[in-house]
């Protein structure tokens, strides 16, 4: 049976935590800044988890299945 390879482009923007849950960054936070407010791009710039509706997909590509 051939080996399942991981998804580039999810391997890059995922991480793990140490309890095994994973961590993403948020969106909209790489250009356009002017218009926001500092509250906004603090806010925006702190790590976040996957969601649970999400969690089957991300774990899918990162071969976590």
């Amino acid at each position: 049976m051939p080996k399942i390879k991981t998804n580039s482009g999810s391997k890059k923007r995922f991480t793990l935590t140490g309890t095994g849950k994973i961590k993403r960054k948020h969106a909209f936070h790489s250009h356009i800044l002017t218009k926001k407010t500092k509250k906004q791009k603090r806010n925006l710039c702190h790590m976040g988890l996957v969601d649970n509706a999400n969690l089957n997909q991300v774990k899918e590509l990162l071969c976590m299945r």
